[in-house]
C-alpha cells in the first residue's frame, strides 16, 4: 500500500516537552493539541477528578454520561439512557450531582454544568488516565497529526519503554461503525507507525459480527496477505501483532491492559 504522505514539523521548532509527541515529530509529523472536549473543567482538584474517573470505570454510567451530553438543554434521566430502569437511571443523575457534573431542574429534570460537543472527548480522558496511573505510561489526546491527507485527530498516543502506542476508541455501538472509518485509521496507523496500534470500542456487544469482517476486509484489500485473528479474551482480538481489537465486555481497560501485554509479548526477543 502506498504510504501516506507526512508533513513536515515545524522549522526552528524545539521538541515538544511529553515524549509521546516528540516521538511523533521524530516520525516527521507536525503534532497539535486540540482544544479538550469535556463535560467538566479538567483543572478541577485532584480528588473531584479522581471521583469523576472512577464512577468511568462503570459501563452504565458511560452509557449514561454519553446521552446527558446529547442533551445540553436538559433531560429526564430515563432519556439519558434507555438501557435502565427509572430507578436505575435516576441514582445515576444523581451521581452526576454529586460529582459536579450536573445540577437539578424542576419538574425531575437535570442538566449537564458543562458543555461538550459528544462523549468522545471525555472517553479519551479516561482511557488517558487509566494508562497513566495503573501502567506509567505518558499519555497525549486529542492530537492532531499533521499528517497530510489522512484527516482526524489521534485521540490517545502514549510513550512507554521506548515505544509508541496509538488508540482509536469509538463510543458508538458496532452498528454505527462504517468501512470508511476502518480505513481512515489503518491510513493515521501507516502514517504514524506506532509500535502497537489498538481500535478500541466502548461496547458490551460482540465486535465478531460485524466489526471483525471489516477489519478482515481492509487488512486483505490493502495488505494482500492472510487475515488469522486470535481471541484473546472475550471479544478482545489479535489481528497482527502489532494491532488490535478491543471491546468493554466486562472491563474496557482490563481488555486494554491485556491487548498492550500481548503487543509488548510480540515486540519481544523470542524465548530461550
Amino acid at each position: 500500500m502506498k504510504a501516506a504522505a507526512r508533513a513536515s514539523p515545524r522549522g526552528g521548532v524545539n521538541a515538544p516537552a511529553s515524549e509521546p509527541l516528540a516521538m511523533l515529530v521524530r516520525r516527521g509529523l507536525d503534532p497539535r493539541l486540540a482544544r479538550p472536549d469535556l463535560p467538566f473543567d479538567p483543572g478541577m482538584p485532584e480528588e473531584s477528578l479522581a471521583a469523576i474517573a472512577n464512577r468511568l470505570g462503570h459501563y452504565a454510567f458511560r452509557l449514561f454520561l454519553r446521552g446527558a451530553i446529547l442533551a445540553p438543554a436538559g433531560f429526564l434521566p430515563s432519556e439519558a439512557s434507555r438501557y435502565l430502569d427509572a430507578g436505575g437511571a435516576r441514582t445515576l443523575a444523581e451521581d452526576c450531582v454529586a460529582l459536579g457534573l450536573a445540577e437539578r431542574q424542576p419538574r425531575g429534570r437535570y442538566r449537564l454544568l458543562t458543555r461538550a460537543r459528544s462523549f468522545g472527548g471525555t472517553l479519551e480522558w479516561w482511557v488517558a488516565r487509566e494508562l497513566s496511573t495503573r501502567l506509567g505510561l505518558e499519555v497525549a489526546t486529542g492530537v492532531r497529526s499533521g499528517a497530510r491527507g489522512i484527516g482526524g485527530d489521534l485521540d490517545v498516543v502514549a510513550s512507554f519503554e521506548g515505544k509508541l502506542l496509538h488508540l482509536e476508541l469509538k463510543s458508538g455501538p458496532p452498528k454505527h461503525l462504517t468501512d470508511a472509518e476502518v480505513g481512515a485509521f489503518l491510513r493515521r496507523v501507516r502514517a504514524l507507525r506506532p509500535d502497537l496500534a489498538l481500535f478500541v470500542m466502548d461496547t458490551a456487544l460482540r465486535l465478531s459480527d460485524k466489526v471483525l469482517p471489516m477489519f478482515e476486509k481492509a487488512l486483505r484489500r490493502e495488505d494482500g496477505g492472510p487475515f488469522s485473528p486470535r481471541r484473546l479474551v472475550r471479544d478482545t482480538w489479535a489481528l497482527t501483532p502489532h494491532l488490535y481489537l478491543v471491546n468493554a465486555k466486562e472491563n474496557l481497560i482490563d481488555n486494554v491492559r491485556r491487548a498492550i501485554a500481548e503487543g509488548l509479548r510480540a515486540m519481544a526477543p523470542p524465548a530461550p
